[in-house]
């Protein structure tokens, strides 16, 4: 799926897109990122994002979204800048 990033913060909640949810980082270095959340009635997560270059990450990410738990990870690649159309 191809998707257009303004910042990285919507690859932390891919089960709970566009939800105001209240967030923790647990690590934050140069390379690596993990981050727990909570969305209130809706579910929680943990992710877990490690950059292996400036056009590649590699994304963990598990919880409970809609009552149902969920696990994945996720290879996600810069494909180039957003385009308008």
């Amino acid at each position: 799926q191809r998707i257009c990033l303004t910042s990285g913060h919507r690859l932390l909640q891919l089960r709970h897109p566009d939800m105001a949810c209240e967030r923790f980082v647990v690590q934050d270095s140069a390379s690596e990122v993990v981050v727990q959340y909570t969305c209130k009635g809706r579910g929680y997560g943990r992710t877990h994002i490690r950059r292996e270059t400036a056009r590649l990450v590699q994304i963990d990410s598990r919880g409970i979204a809609n009552g149902l738990p969920f696990e994945f990870t996720a290879e996600a690649r810069r494909l180039g800048d957003c385009s308008g159309s």
